[in-house]
């Protein structure tokens, strides 16, 4: 069916992204059904207006898109697998699946591939924004995958997203991603060293940050994550240093797989890689700077 304001959405995953998904699509008039292992996100889901699910199963039988929100390439795979005889009986009708998690693309094609052949449809659209962007519904979402695929999920998409960009054909999505998160991970460690360099040299890093973000310098990171997360000592931005490290590790490994000489992207890969902080750290600790930072 098209998307519609009656259209059923089920959110697989309701993590600090997934649960702000699925909030900010029942506010939008969709009905929307959660399932996540812990009852405690369930429960948290459930007070707007979320349909709290048992099993995922459930939420394979009756929604018109699914939309996932899940660690890793492999749980994507395994939750299809798990539940492709539901897909096999509802071939006649197209589901859509949304795969908003960093996942990898040889796992998003062959994914898509074998949907199709059950007149489904797979879309890789990883996103950008955080928990804050989930939650109002202005993430940038990346998306591979058939055009008529966007087109029947475009409602759903847009009511998660402040800006859709359909980079191309399935696939393509996660290597959008992999790729942005890569700079990002490139850009707090130069940024950092940047205002180490000014405090060392006597400049106060509030100012040094200030002309980097008015001149050429500047980056997303400079402009929103060190403000706000890493000059006050927050490091609270939701998105884990074990995330980040997974993304850095699979950018590399699609560069050498495709034969892309990146040294500096593996500088960048072993500096996050090598790292003391816990993967449970928040990301932004990678920014620390001053010598009293923890």
């Amino acid at each position: 069916m098209s998307a519609g304001m009656q259209a059923t959405v089920g959110v697989i995953g309701l993590g600090s992204m997934g649960i702000g998904m699925a909030t900010t699509l029942a506010s939008k008039g969709f009905r929307t059904l959660g399932f996540d292992l812990s009852q405690e996100r369930r429960i948290l889901a459930a007070k707007s207006a979320v349909g709290p699910l048992e099993t995922i199963a459930a939420a394979f039988e009756v929604s018109d898109f699914l939309v996932f929100s899940l660690p890793t390439a492999k749980d994507v795979e395994a939750v299809i697998d798990q539940h492709i005889d539901i897909l096999e009986q509802r071939s006649g009708t197209r589901i859509i699946i949304i795969d908003t998690s960093t996942s990898e693309p040889d796992v998003s094609r062959k994914l898509a591939r074998r949907l199709a052949e059950l007149n489904h449809g797979f879309l890789d659209a990883p996103v950008s924004g955080g928990p804050a962007g989930a939650a109002s519904g202005k993430l940038t979402m990346m998306i591979g995958g058939a055009e008529k695929d966007v087109a029947l999920a475009r409602s759903v998409i847009e009511a998660m997203s402040a800006k859709v960009l359909h980079v191309g054909a399935s696939g393509s999505g996660n290597v959008a991603k992999l790729v942005n998160n890569l700079l990002a991970a490139a850009h707090m460690i130069t940024t950092s060293e940047a205002l180490k360099l000014a405090l060392s040299s006597g400049i106060d890093p509030e100012a040094a940050l200030r002309v980097l973000n008015a001149a050429s310098g500047k980056s997303m990171i400079s402009e929103v994550h060190f403000p706000t997360w890493i000059m006050s000592d927050r490091f609270d931005s939701g998105f884990s240093m074990g995330l980040m490290r997974k993304d850095v590790r699979l950018a590399s490994e699609l560069a050498r797989s495709t034969g892309a000489d990146l040294p500096i992207a593996e500088l960048v890969s072993q500096l996050w890689s090598k790292s003391e902080l816990k993967d449970s750290d928040d990301f932004t600790r990678m920014g620390a700077f001053k010598p009293s930072s923890k």
